[in-house]
């Protein structure tokens, strides 16, 4: 299940947007006061938000800006009809938004802009997992040579294996 929040100051525009992406196990949340979202992404995590650009009290950016620190993980869009150059790149740049989509807006749109930004969010996700086993692998093979290392130390020899020609193990040079 994934949680979406919904962040807009006009209701017919959160009806509008949780009708297109309810369903497919999506857990919705709305809220009208970007404040009121803050607060409950205190308690709450969310994987995707969308918030309206212009809004009375806190601009999307600045809002997304303030949710990014909560909650750096969850991706952010913005859903606007006031598109301008500057406060795109503002975007960009100090809220890391992971998609634009303008107003009015077409719900395949929508629909595909969430489910993008949900496979980016489990890329990453992911990214991170095999990063943290690629750390934890590494520092298990520098433990197997430190003791490889002290083992070679105390008994020299002990770790070289002389190779015969057809691939026997040769042990002494008597062996051969």
């Amino acid at each position: 299940m994934c949680r979406i929040m919904i962040v807009d100051d006009e209701e017919n525009i959160l009806r509008s947007v949780r009708r297109v992406l309810s369903g497919n196990g999506r857990d919705i949340e709305t809220f009208p006061d970007p404040q009121e979202a803050l607060r409950r992404a205190h308690v709450a995590n969310f994987d995707v938000v969308i918030s309206d650009y212009r809004m009375p009290g806190m601009d999307g950016v600045r809002f997304l800006s303030e949710l990014k620190k909560l909650q750096p993980e969850a991706e952010r869009i913005i859903l606007s009809g006031h598109a301008d150059m500057e406060g795109l790149i503002s975007a960009i740049n100090e809220a890391g938004i992971f998609r634009f989509i303008s107003k009015p807006w077409h719900d395949y749109e929508l629909v595909m802009g969430v489910r993008h930004a949900l496979s980016h969010r489990a890329m990453l996700t992911e990214n991170r997992r095999l990063a943290d086993q690629v750390r934890a692998q590494r520092q298990e093979i520098d433990q197997y040579q430190v003791a490889l290392k002290k083992l070679e130390e105390d008994y020299p020899g002990l770790t070289k294996v002389n190779w015969g020609e057809n691939g026997e193990i040769i042990l002494g040079e008597h062996d051969v």
